[in-house]
């Protein structure tokens, strides 16, 4: 079960506005308001599952927008989040008024599409990688206001997240570093500096280099304050070499452009994390059905 923060809730409601507007004009004018129906999702292709919960609280939600009160609502799960689906399993089937099934299936049906081919890429990424020991990270190239949902696909789908806000953990990326004049010994001073107040909370810092040269500076100066370097496109032979020059000392990641043909590859270099941005920013939406049946008479 996933049990959902008051901000999921919130932006399942936002969407459920954007969707139905002032009201499903359609439903209203064709389906009988206590007509009552049953809706099953259908897997059509095979993937990961991801999101059902999501799914469940989207109609809930839309009773309460609209003040509805079905004397019925049933929500079954066949399949939990993280589990394979194949084409033809059946999901979740949910029984309640028709107006409700029609009017929510949209919405319920994009969560349910995009977190569970997060889900399912995220996989195929861990699957990749079996057995060098690395782990796969996402980032924070997710759809706007989506990011818990993101997030959570991530997970269902056997990986780890990296840092939700900019407020989680320092990361200073190339910009940061030329907005220094390209001085890496002075944003490590800096560092030092910024968490030497005591009232200032320490969090985890990383940082990003972008050629053997800056990495030698970091190890040189960085120890005490920075507990992770990131490499950004680096290519396989140069990787292999900053994590033997590391010798253990921080923690590693390998970013920029990662693909499911290249990860294992780098995985090997022996590097701690893989962060791969297109988990979520070049998500395919699983292929998944809503069949609608009706369970009393639209004319009494």
């Amino acid at each position: 079960m996933h049990p959902l923060s008051d901000i999921e809730r919130q932006r399942i409601r936002i969407a459920l506005i954007e969707d139905v507007g002032r009201e499903d004009i359609t439903s209203l004018a064709t389906i009988d308001p206590e007509a009552e129906g049953i809706g099953t999702f259908l897997a059509k292709a095979d993937g990961v599952l991801a999101g059902t919960d999501v799914a469940r609280q989207t109609f809930l939600l839309y009773e309460v927008l609209h003040g509805l009160s079905s004397p019925i609502f049933e929500f079954d799960t066949t399949l939990e989040d993280g589990q394979t689906v194949h084409a033809g399993d059946v999901i979740v089937s949910v029984r309640a008024q028709l107006r409700t099934l029609l009017a929510a299936e949209r919405v319920a049906l994009n969560f349910l599409q995009r977190m569970s081919g997060i889900a399912t890429m995220t996989n195929a990424f861990v699957q990749a990688i079996a057995g060098t020991g690395a782990t796969i990270l996402d980032t924070r190239k997710t759809a706007p206001l989506l990011r818990p949902f993101d997030r959570y696909a991530v997970r269902m789908g056997g990986s780890m997240n990296h840092r939700y806000s900019l407020a989680d953990m320092v990361l200073v990326k190339d910009n940061h570093i030329a907005a220094n004049g390209g001085d890496i010994r002075s944003v490590i001073s800096k560092l030092r500096e910024f968490f030497a107040d005591p009232k200032r909370e320490r969090v985890p810092v990383e940082i990003e280099v972008t050629s053997l040269e800056q990495f030698e500076d970091v190890l040189r100066y960085g120890s005490g304050i920075i507990d992770r370097v990131l490499f950004d496109n680096f290519e396989v032979g140069k990787l292999l070499d900053a994590v033997q020059l590391n010798h253990g000392i921080f923690e590693t990641e390998a970013s920029g452009g990662i693909t499911l043909e290249t990860a294992r590859a780098i995985a090997e270099t022996g590097v701690n994390f893989l962060s791969v941005g297109a988990l979520t920013h070049s998500v395919r939406a699983l292929d998944i059905s809503l069949e609608i049946e009706t369970t009393k008479a639209l004319i009494p």
